[in-house]
């Protein structure tokens, strides 16, 4: 699955997919390393932390619902927010 840099875009175009090996039989789905966005940890770029979600949280609780209507495993990598920290907490140059 190829993704672009929109959260919403990715997660719908995985639920699609998701969709699309349920009917052809599959009973276990796995879906791609951080597939809600462009796979970004070949670099180190504070702004990644932006990405981050909680789990539970709307991308988990989507899939979950979707697991359980069409009653099918999905193993699927998020980044997960740790906390309450921000970027600015991660990032600070003097």
């Amino acid at each position: 699955m190829s993704c672009t840099k929109s959260k919403e875009e990715n997660l719908a175009k995985a639920v699609a997919k998701v969709r699309e090996a349920a009917s052809k039989g599959a009973q276990i789905v796995c879906l791609q390393e951080l597939f809600t966005s462009l796979y970004f940890c070949d670099t180190e770029d504070y702004e990644h932390f932006n990405l981050a979600e909680s789990v539970p949280g709307p991308s988990s609780d989507k899939l979950s619902a979707l697991a359980k209507e069409l009653g099918v495993v999905i193993i699927a990598s998020l980044f997960e927010k740790t906390g309450s920290r921000n970027l600015s907490q991660y990032h600070s140059r003097s």
